[in-house]
């Protein structure tokens, strides 16, 4: 048959009889709709009927213009100048819908997990109990505050839990993804604060004018973690395609998984003990009551006899945990333009999301965690009390599963309105004045806390002074007989009835973020032509901004009053305002000239006023050199900026268990500064030869906010080549060299650092940190508020490459690599510190780690409307460090972990209108490395898709 087909490469037109599968395509490109309008398409084969060579030509050269204008119009994410792809200094990840489509992830945090230049401290759907539910990123294991998130170019609203805050990933409908565009490397300079280690600009699908749904169900091979999600959008033009509406929506639903349910996590270790002695599970916290844990050291029979405490008394909260908590999600945005005139085009986008989250988490502990408050310290039984035998005063341990199960949930509201108008003022000068409104609304409830202030008073406690939490104690009923519900109970029994109820407590919590963003972008890529051969068009782009951003959170009135036990919160609040100039030029030296097919240097600057620090100029300059179509050099220099957030400026000290081990309760795995922590245990009045921590892996740690914090600073450069060699058409390689310094950085320092420099006698100003142990000698409260702690200072190399390989006319191979080897990371706890090398080490208390090398790797065959995909996913091994030293052999059971290599696989087939996608996650059901945190025995931020084992999914979808 005499026809030739087009077939769309991204913006590259192949013309040959090869016709590649619809999901082959270069996410850089936004150029269906113009394309459409030249009656090409830019998704499928295009098949021309037979007819004159001329039309045929014409159509060719139709297209080619179009394929040149639209290079030349491509945004890509770090610049606001049009480039074609690749011709951008700045290093930029591309990540398509379809990539997204083809693994498990429900969600694009779950997805951005999978990428190695994602870092392990942000919060994520594997750490749903810890992170309120939030999906934060981390770039560069540099931490999810100093990441940038966009959609579109624009701001979004930030989430806040009880302690952080975050554009949550989850209030993004994964069906609305266009594609995701990282920019690995600062850019602060063109979008202001926070966007330190890079940028993630999740960029919408506009202009839709067809109809979809699709629906998508997962489960693991034990039956857990059981997700479905339904997605459906529907969009149409009118007044004769000037303009158009499109509106999405999704719902999600995600069952979780129990920490019982998986042989390696059920039975957790609350210690790493030194070789040869005895590793501790579970918590000395029991569920039945213990008696003076330094002294007798008894625990309860429930049945009015004791016997001697030993470990295997201690209550195993994994079988009471949840790893990943149920999650509940529904999203519905509309998308909105009207070109009036090539002057003006209006535009809107608007979203709502809904979640709730919950998750079920250890049993609470008695005692105050507020510093403020006036109730005791630690439970104390009075030597009157009939049930005390002993004829003393003695302190109590116990844990209340009489309550039933201990729940944390939140649910979350959040709303944005970005409205604008963007079009041509005259010659090649266009703008886009921008307003966007976003506002989220948490509320956060735990279910069986207790309460505290009760439960001394079901125990008969009288403090002889009650302003004092050290206050000597009395027995005296009247307290309970006096008090309305309450009934004067016996603690060596389980708690029933009556005066079960009197002391469960369900606590209720706020937050609320506020954002209020306006933005004017000007822009003119062909501002001049440099007045010589081979001299480019001169871009320029430059705008203002006005930001405010205000957050609040409100505990509940008997947390901020220290009456419930084990928790303490104060409220937070504040904001602060930022006005804003900010401009680009890039200059085009040469082009198409001998040596330099293209050598292009350009330079960023933005000047920033903020009501809360005043001012600040940050600025890049880049150069961009191909000597040849085949290779191109280019490298970036520039300065960063960050100011406090909301809760590091203004956040209540909060009290909760933090991953940490008493140095006293493990003095043996020192090594030679082993009689150093026993000397200061025994200054401390403890006998590290006999004790026994009743934490077991973790710490009461009191955290909070700083209004004396200065904002940090940081400069960052890159450098690197892009390989397109003619000879091998697709072939895409890159390598690049990325370095970061941050100074005054913003963070707590770990409760384990403080820990071990104060009892190694290595820093005692850390011991001010420690408050007084308790009458039994246990850690009452380690403080890690936020400060300036010194600096950071990381540098790695990225590489990757995508290649696809024609096979036959039905069959096509694209096999893609993404590695990032960090060569260096080193981190001050202090200001003018010792710099501590982090780089291929495992922080194991805090459960995070910096791998040196992780690789992600798939390979796609398509043939016909087949395709199969297999993803690889490649973690390095780690020394276990324990915030200031690495672990040895010698000094405990366990001081590495290995390296990890999980496998996917998915298959997808096109038929009609439908579109039938599956695949196997985890295929080998590996477990994750061993690491003591002290939780969940391996570290959730690296090792989240090893955690819920193998896991099978399917989706079907259609267009209508």
């Amino acid at each position: 048959m005499n026809r030739m087909k087009y077939v769309f490469l991204g913006v590259a037109i192949c013309s040959t009889a090869v016709e590649l599968h619809p999901d082959i395509s270069i996410a850089a490109t936004t150029t269906v709709g113009a394309l459409k309008k030249n009656k090409v398409i830019a998704t499928k084969g295009v098949t021309l009927p037979a007819g004159s060579e001329k039309k045929k030509t014409q159509v060719v050269q139709a297209a080619q213009k179009q394929k040149v204008a639209a290079s030349e119009n491509i945004v890509v994410t770090g610049s606001f100048l049009g480039a074609g792809r690749n011709a951008d200094p700045n290093p930029v990840q591309i990540i398509k819908a379809t990539d997204i489509q083809k693994t498990s992830a429900t969600t694009i945090g779950d997805y951005l997990l999978r990428l190695p230049s994602i870092g392990s401290t942000g919060s994520s759907n594997a750490k749903s109990i810890a992170g309120n539910g939030l999906s934060c990123v981390d770039l560069r294991n540099l931490g999810q505050s100093r990441v940038l998130v966009l959609v579109d170019g624009k701001r979004q609203v930030q989430t806040m839990g009880t302690s952080t805050a975050c554009v949550d990933l989850n209030a993004i409908a994964t069906d609305q993804i266009a594609s995701v565009e990282i920019l690995k490397d600062g850019g602060s300079e063109l979008y202001g604060a926070d966007a330190v280690s890079g940028v993630v600009n999740i960029k919408l699908k506009h202009d839709v004018n067809d109809a979809a749904i699709s629906m998508r169900g997962g489960i693991t091979d034990v039956g857990d973690d059981r997700t479905g999600r339904i997605s459906a959008h529907k969009g149409f033009n009118f007044d004769h395609d000037r303009g158009n509406i499109s509106i999405f929506g999704q719902y999600m639903t995600q069952g979780g998984t129990y920490q019982r349910d998986r042989a390696w996590s059920r039975n957790p270790s609350s210690n790493n003990p030194a070789q040869g002695a005895a590793a501790i599970f579970g918590s000395a916290i029991t569920s039945r009551t213990r008696v003076d844990p330094s002294g007798m050291n008894l625990i309860s029979n429930n049945n009015g006899t004791f016997s001697p405490y030993n470990s295997s008394d201690n209550y195993n909260y994994g079988m009471d945990q949840t790893m990943v908590g149920y999650t509940q999600s529904a999203n519905l945005s509309g998308d909105f333009h009207y070109d009036i005139n090539r002057h003006m085009t209006l535009y809107s986008q608007v979203n709502y999301a809904h979640r709730t989250t919950s998750g079920i988490t250890g049993l609470g502990v008695p005692g105050s965690g507020n510093p403020q408050s006036e109730l005791l310290s630690s439970l104390t039984l009075p030597a009157g009390n009939p049930y005390n035998v002993w004829g003393k005063d003695v302190g109590l341990y116990k844990r209340f599963p009489e309550l039933g199960p201990r729940e944390l949930s939140t649910a979350v509201d959040t709303y944005q309105v970005t409205s604008g108008a963007r079009g041509k003022i005259i010659g090649n000068w266009n703008y886009d004045a921008s307003m966007a409104y976003g506002s989220s609304q948490s509320s956060f409830q735990t279910t069986n806390d207790i309460n505290y202030a009760h439960l001394l008073q079901e125990l008969g406690v009288e403090q002889l002074n009650p302003s004092s939490s050290s206050s000597a104690v009395v027995y005296n009923p009247s307290v309970c007989n006096s008090a309305a519900g309450c009934q004067l109970a016996n603690p060596f029994m389980p708690w029933s009835g009556q005066a079960a109820k009197y002391i469960s407590y369900t606590q209720h919590s706020h937050a609320n973020y506020q954002l209020r963003d306006f933005n004017l972008r000007i822009n003119n890529n062909k501002l001049v032509k440099l007045p010589y051969q081979n001299g480019g068009n001169i871009g320029l782009a430059f705008g203002m901004e006005h930001r405010s951003e205000q957050g609040s959170f409100s505990p509940d009135p008997l947390i901020a009053a220290g009456q419930i036990a084990g928790e303490s919160s104060a409220a937070t609040g504040g904001g602060f305002n930022a006005n804003e100039v900010y401009g680009e030029l890039r200059v085009p030296l040469l082009q198409n000239a001998p040596f330099a097919k293209d050598l292009t240097v350009g330079a960023q600057g933005r000047w920033s006023s903020y009501n809360t620090f005043g001012d600040t100029q940050n600025w890049k300059a880049s150069i961009n050199w191909a000597p040849t179509r085949d290779i191109r050099f280019r490298a970036t220099l520039g300065t960063s900026y960050r100011q406090p957030s909301i809760y590091e400026l203004y956040g209540g000290n909060t009290l909760a268990l933090t991953s940490a081990i008493d140095p006293c309760s493990q003095a043996s795995t020192y090594g030679g500064l082993k009689a150093a922590v026993i000397a200061n245990c025994a200054k401390a009045g403890v006998n590290a030869n006999k004790f026994t921590s009743a934490w077991s892996g973790q710490l009461p740690v009191l955290s909070g906010g700083n209004k004396a914090l200065r904002p940090e600073q940081g400069r960052t450069y890159t450098f690197g080549t892009v390989i397109t060699p003619r000879f091998a058409p697709g072939l895409n390689v890159s390598v690049e060299y990325w370095h970061y310094t941050i100074k005054n950085t913003i963070n707590t320092v770990n409760p384990q650092y403080i820990l071990d420099q104060c009892y190694e006698g290595l820093n005692n100003s850390y011991c001010s940190s420690i408050a007084p142990r308790s009458s039994s000698g246990q850690i009452t409260q380690v403080s890690s508020v936020y400060q300036n702690m010194g600096g950071v200072k990381t540098g790695g190399i990225d590489f990757d490459v995508s290649y696809p390989i024609h096979i036959s006319m039905n069959d096509t191979v694209v096999i893609a690599n993404n590695m990032q080897e960090t060569v260096s990371y080193l981190q001050q706890n202090s200001p003018g510190g010792a710099w501590l090398n982090y780089n291929g080490r495992m922080i194991y208390s805090a459960g995070y780690g910096f791998p040196r090398v992780k690789d992600y790797f798939s390979a796609n065959w398509y043939h016909g409307n087949f395709s199969l995909t297999y993803m690889m996913n490649f973690t390095g091994g780690m020394k276990l460090n324990n915030g200031s030293t690495d672990l040895t052999a010698k000094t405990n059971s366990v001081s590495h972990v290995s390296p990890i290599t999980s496998h996917d696989i998915s298959v997808g087939y096109n038929f009609g209108k439908w579109h039938l996608d599956g695949g196997v996650n985890n295929m080998f059901n590996k477990a994750p490395p061993y690491v003591p945190t002290g939780v969940y025995n391996t570290a959730s931020g690296l090792y989240a898709e090893e955690m819920i084992g193998r896991y099978v999914w399917l989706q079907a979808g259609a267009h209508f």
